[in-house]
């Protein structure tokens, strides 16, 4: 007996998502990174997750990803309770860096040699500055965490949280420069309070504090660590405001560029220009 055409099952890719059902899936659900680009630039925010358009990463979000990677894996050894060595952990950094994922690196001429070393010695630094023990135990270490302030007509908050160490929550960071305390907290706030209402959905409790851990790629690396106070009610109510604007913009289509001097270096730049 053959079967009606309709009950076969279809080995036919499933259809690429609409425009609208995109969008409708970014105003469920909000990350850190997705309303700190929405704020940026709007239009570069719709290059990236609605568009879709990859680009390959630069050098410096690469040593940024391996050296997160390898903290993450010495932050979960420490978990554990089986500290890596200096050796394992170089070991980790050698995977990281040749693990590049769907998105290939962007390297000039003879940059990618140099950029492994700088990264490698971020790593070394971290080590013997951040003054946490190898023996002590961390709380979490890369934990996804969801929440759903539905109560204030928003969206789901969703994010990953480095590192809670003594009730802490650690976020670490790659830089150029050495950062500005001031600015530092201003320029992070979108995602030290989305971090800070996660912690409280997770545990029940205010977090005692947040910390940016910079690693600063200068001639001689150092770290610089950035202690910041828990959430204002001050900082809550004006990150629910900016969701509230993320979901309304996403509502009216509003993806407008922001030109200034960021575009110098941005990697839609090409797109913009042709954006009308």
């Amino acid at each position: 007996m053959i079967e009606p055409a309709s009950s076969v099952p279809s080995s036919a890719p499933a259809p690429a998502p609409t425009e609208k059902e995109i969008i409708g899936h970014l105003q469920r659900k909000v990350s850190a990174s997705r309303l700190t680009l929405f704020l940026q630039c709007r239009l570069k925010f719709f290059f990236r997750y609605v568009a879709g358009i990859v680009k390959a990463k630069t050098a410096a979000l690469h040593v940024g990803s391996a050296v997160h990677a390898v903290l993450k894996a010495w932050n979960k050894a420490r978990w554990k309770s089986q500290p890596l060595t200096l050796r394992e952990l170089h070991d980790e950094f050698s995977k990281a860096w040749a693990d590049v994922g769907d998105e290939p690196v962007r390297w000039e001429q003879g940059e990618e040699a140099e950029e492994k070393q700088t990264g490698w010695r971020l790593v070394e630094t971290y080590i013997r500055e951040s003054n946490i023990p190898a023996e002590s135990k961390p709380e979490a270490v890369e934990v996804p965490v969801e929440t759903d302030p539905h109560q204030h007509g928003l969206p789901a908050l969703i994010g990953v949280l480095d590192l809670v160490q003594a009730g802490k929550i650690i976020d670490y960071k790659t830089s150029g420069q050495t950062p500005n305390a001031e600015k530092v907290a201003h320029t992070n706030e979108v995602q030290t309070s989305i971090y800070a209402v996660l912690y409280r959905e997770a545990t029940g409790r205010r977090e005692p504090g947040i910390e940016l851990h910079h690693l600063v790629k200068l001639k001689n690396p150092k770290l610089v660590i950035t202690a910041l106070e828990p959430m204002s009610e001050t900082q809550q109510a004006r990150l629910f405001r900016l969701l509230e604007a993320c979901v309304h913009g996403l509502d009216v289509r509003d993806f407008v560029p922001s030109p200034g001097l960021q575009c110098v270096s941005c990697e839609v730049f090409n797109e913009c220009r042709a954006w009308s």
